[in-house]
């Protein structure tokens, strides 16, 4: 009886271009207990004057629920700034990974060659940012801002012209 060693198999080579693009948080997350201190202070000023009263229970409990529902919806902002695309590019394929918030990935990949990148002007989105590729499209960083969506496409333009000079290289 012989043993065999498992395949190996080769690694996919180191992509002409792999970015990676989240939604910006203007909140870092080590000043939110500064935060939650401050907003403590700020309910809790126009409470002192009317310690002893029997108003202070009820001016309590809405300063509880505003601190609680302050602290969720920060934490909800949070939540979704975990949301990331990751373009990575071959001269054989380009593949798009969007890693939702709540961890569900979903992967668009195709053909360099056929890949169009355009950018569309909406009533609503300035430079809305559009790969298509085989009568199929995908929306690419719906959360960056006009300019960085207008760099994100020159940025892809140029990728996709060097996957095309590299694929072509390696068929001569």
């Amino acid at each position: 009886m012989t043993e065999h060693a498992p395949e190996l198999q080769a690694a996919d080579p180191a992509p002409l271009l792999r970015l990676t693009l989240w939604p910006h948080r203007s909140l870092d997350r080590r000043y939110l207990p500064w935060i939650m201190i401050a907003a403590t202070i700020g309910l809790a000023i126009p409470i002192i004057p009317v310690m002893g009263a029997d108003a202070v229970y009820v001016l309590l409990a809405f300063a509880v629920i505003d601190l609680s529902l302050l602290y969720g919806l920060i934490g909800l902002t949070y939540r979704s700034g975990r949301l990331r695309e990751i373009v990575r590019l071959w001269p054989d394929r380009l593949e798009i990974e969007r890693i939702e918030p709540s961890g569900a990935v979903k992967r668009w990949e195709a053909n360099p060659h056929w890949v169009r990148v355009e950018l569309h002007q909406t009533k609503r989105v300035k430079d809305y940012l559009v790969l298509s590729a085989s009568g199929r499209s995908i929306e690419l960083g719906a959360f960056l801002t006009p300019q960085e969506r207008r760099s994100l496409a020159d940025r892809l333009r140029q990728g996709l012209g060097e996957a095309s000079r590299a694929n072509a290289a390696a068929l001569h």
